[in-house]
């Protein structure tokens, strides 16, 4: 998945109309709640051919650090 699909599918997950980029905190999207975070989990298990862990989301502070999490460099 290329940054930008990844980047158009948060925007989606999240349900967001803010400006999203790789550098973008999560802790400043208002959307990235609880329920943003189930969501990615679940589309992680669509896309990923690896195990995404719950801690390692949790320990994301990044768009990219979730990125980097979907392609499995993490």
């Amino acid at each position: 998945m290329s940054e930008k699909d990844f980047i158009e599918k948060m925007v989606e997950l999240m349900d967001t109309e803010q400006e999203v980029a790789l550098t973008t905190k999560l802790e400043d999207i208002e959307e990235w709640d609880s329920l943003s975070y189930v969501a990615f989990l679940a589309m992680c298990n669509g896309i990923s051919s690896r195990r995404i862990m719950p801690k390692e989301v949790k320990a994301a502070t990044t768009i990219n650090d979730l990125y980097e999490l979907i392609k499995g460099e993490a």
